[in-house]
C-alpha cells in the first residue's frame, strides 16, 4: 500500500493556474513547479505524469471553473459596456491569462491545448450569441467573435500596462498617439 498524498491535487493545479498565467508554459521549469507549489518532484509526476499533465490539468481547471464565471458575467451584463466592466473586475483573469498565453504559445504546437482553447473561445462566443445585448455598445455584442477578440485584445492591453508598469517602463497611453 503506497503513503497518502501529501498535498491537494486541486490547490496545486490552482497554483498552476497562477503560475503558467504569469509565466506560460515555457517560462516555468518543473524545478520552479516543485519549489512554487510545494510538490515533491516524485509526487508531481506521479500525480500529473509530466510538466504537460500539470498544464493541462490547469488549463482544464480554467475552463471548467473560471471560464464560466466569465459567460456568468456575460449573460448578467445589461449590454456590452457593462460586460466590459463586470469582466475586467472579475476574480477569473488568471484563467483568461492562461487561456491568451494558451492559444499563442501552446495551442500552435499542441493539439490537445489547441482543442482546449478552441473549446473555451467556443463557450465565450455561445455566450455571447445568446445574450446580444443593446445599448451604447450593442454593436459588438451583435458579433461573439469580435466580442470575444475585444475581451482578449483589453486583456492583452491590461497585461501589457501591468509589466510595463512593474518594470518602470512607461505604460500604455489611452487616447491620440503624439505627434
Amino acid at each position: 500500500m503506497g503513503r497518502p498524498r501529501g498535498f491537494d491535487e486541486a490547490e496545486v493545479v490552482r497554483a498552476a493556474v497562477v503560475l503558467f498565467a504569469n509565466r506560460a508554459y515555457d517560462g516555468v521549469s518543473v524545478d520552479e513547479l516543485v519549489s512554487h507549489l510545494g510538490v515533491h518532484r516524485n509526487s508531481l509526476y506521479k500525480t500529473f505524469g509530466s510538466k504537460r499533465g500539470l498544464y493541462l490539468a490547469a488549463l482544464r481547471w480554467c475552463l471548467n471553473e473560471e471560464v464560466p464565471t466569465l459567460i456568468a458575467e456575460i449573460e448578467r451584463a445589461e449590454d456590452a459596456t457593462a460586460a466590459f466592466q463586470r469582466l475586467t473586475t472579475s476574480m477569473a483573469w488568471a484563467g483568461m491569462d492562461l487561456l491568451l498565453l494558451a492559444a499563442v504559445e501552446r495551442a500552435p504546437v499542441d493539439r490537445e491545448v489547441a482543442l482546449e482553447v478552441k473549446r473555451a473561445l467556443n463557450s465565450l462566443d455561445e455566450a455571447v450569441q445568446r445574450r446580444r445585448g443593446s445599448g451604447q455598445a450593442a454593436e459588438i455584442m451583435r458579433s461573439p467573435l469580435g466580442f470575444t477578440a475585444t475581451l482578449l485584445g483589453l486583456r492583452l492591453r491590461v497585461r501589457a500596462a501591468v509589466l510595463t508598469a512593474e518594470s518602470g517602463a512607461p505604460t500604455l497611453r489611452h487616447g491620440p498617439h503624439p505627434s
